[in-house]
């Protein structure tokens, strides 16, 4: 298990204006959290005050993380993919055009993603909940779960991180928001609206050693 920085490029490509989101008159924190919690509509393409504010495929964005995935493990044509909380699957897209060939997999809670997802890759995706993954043991080369184990209660987060070390082979990689001090925690309270294992990087190490996960990782900081 090691830490691998993957997605920094893309979290700090993102301005953020934390006491905006707080104190906003029309959709305040509380009301933009209870809404995002659906997984509906308001929160992929709503008001930008409740989260993403229309998620929509920017070409390029995603297709840095696939390359540096590819060359991190290795990955090639026939290598069979899973991404846990897959959203519209823009990432998995991207691997298309990084490798063609691979066998691609995308799991989403959320109904209004899949619906909504990118239309080259939306017969690789299904609802479903990273607790449960429908898929028997080891069938995956990589395994992958980028910003979504953080939204899990702890019962729940622990079911999922050994659901994937089960569904997985060697190769396992989940990035989660954390903080390292004060400062960083009160942003994350402020900016997030869906997180509910808020952990420093020392009690996630303990997530990874009590579940047996045996796969890389990194965290997203709000600095």
């Amino acid at each position: 298990m090691a830490y691998i920085d993957l997605m920094s490029a893309v979290h700090k490509s993102t301005k953020r204006d934390y006491l905006a989101r707080v104190n906003d008159p029309e959709f305040p924190k509380a009301k933009a959290a209870g809404l995002s919690k659906q997984w509906g509509y308001d929160y992929w393409d709503g008001d930008r005050r409740i989260c993403y504010g229309g998620y929509r495929y920017m070409e390029g964005r995603w297709e840095k993380v696939a390359r540096a995935m590819v060359e991190h493990y290795g990955i090639k044509p026939g290598d069979r993919i899973l991404d846990v909380g897959c959203g519209k699957g823009f990432l998995l897209y991207d691997f298309t055009k990084v490798i063609p060939g691979l066998d691609l997999y995308g799991l989403d809670i959320s109904r209004y993603a899949i619906e909504n997802a990118k239309e080259e890759i939306k017969d690789r995706l299904q609802v479903g909940n990273a607790i449960s993954l429908p898929f028997p043991d080891h069938t995956f080369d990589f395994v992958y779960s980028i910003t979504t184990l953080h939204n899990l209660h702890c019962y729940d987060l622990e079911r999922a991180l050994r659901e994937i070390q089960r569904v997985g082979k060697k190769n396992k990689y989940v990035c989660v928001e954390s903080y390292r001090n004060e400062e960083e925690k009160a942003n994350l309270l402020y900016w997030q609206v869906t997180c509910e294992a808020f952990n420093t990087p020392q009690e996630w190490d303990w997530w990874f050693k009590h579940t047996g996960y045996t796969g890389d990782h990194s965290f997203i900081y709000f600095e």
